[in-house]
């Protein structure tokens, strides 16, 4: 029996077809949407809250000019270094720890089309983002964001809420 409480060597996935989760037998290629025989239902229950398949997240992105795509709805084109970039989303991660609301800062300075939605992703899955966001983005708690997080689009902070 693994930590996910399912029988070795079954695995959880997430369908974004039917979006929903599902069970895959990589030995065998098997797989189902009813739990496999055997499984602890209690364990993959809490698997499933430490390890989520999907989570969703607001982000304030701040591009820069060796961002992938130095433009914005506020900017084009965006001059500021990655440096500057670190030190203005730095002034946004201290107003929020200070308890000003997330969704109006990125709604405010976000150079991300999400911006018109407080930041607001959306939920999405592993494999759906750039990997250093994904990393930072499922490793925290609802509520809880990040520090910043450098990827090819700029410098974020996250925050998660599902």
């Amino acid at each position: 029996m693994s930590s996910s409480g399912l029988p070795e060597p079954w695995t959880v996935r997430y369908s974004k077809s039917k979006s929903r989760q599902y069970f895959f037998n990589p030995q065998t290629k098997e797989s189902q949407w009813e739990e496999p025989e055997g499984t602890d239902h209690a364990a993959l229950k809490q698997y499933l809250v430490d390890h989520p398949l999907r989570v969703r997240c607001l982000h304030l992105l701040i591009k820069h000019k060796d961002s992938k795509r130095p433009a914005s709805h506020r900017c084009d084109p965006i001059t500021i270094s990655k440096d500057e970039a670190l030190e203005e989303l730095s002034v946004y991660q201290h107003k929020i720890e200070q308890g000003e609301k997330f969704e109006e800062l990125a709604k405010f300075r976000s150079d991300c089309s999400s911006f018109k939605r407080g930041g607001d992703l959306g939920f999405f899955a592993s494999g759906d983002m750039q990997p250093p966001f994904e990393k930072a983005a499922f490793g925290l708690k609802v509520g809880q964001v990040s520090k910043p997080v450098e990827t090819a689009s700029g410098v974020h902070i996250i925050k998660r809420v599902a």
